[in-house]
């Protein structure tokens, strides 16, 4: 695997975006079983990172993944 790939998976793993089931639950990213466990460590450390910068510049305090968390209870996602 190259440094470009690891790195496209990594931020695959941090984003906040998770595709659906069909049922309407969430899949873990696929990109999180092609990272070794260096890898996972490090997509763990930056979706901390990112979550609270995330939370710092949003109005609410709200980080995409709470926002993603609150529109899927109402309905909305």
């Amino acid at each position: 695997m190259t440094p470009a790939e690891r790195e496209e998976l990594v931020e695959s793993v941090v984003s906040a975006y998770r595709e659906p089931d069909p049922r309407g639950g969430v899949r873990p990213s696929p990109a999180f079983y092609d990272l070794d466990d260096a890898g996972r460590a490090e997509a763990f450390e930056r979706t901390i990172a990112q979550r609270a910068i995330e939370a710092a510049i949003d109005p609410e305090g709200q980080s995409a993944t709470v926002k993603a968390v609150l529109a899927k209870i109402a309905g909305g996602g």
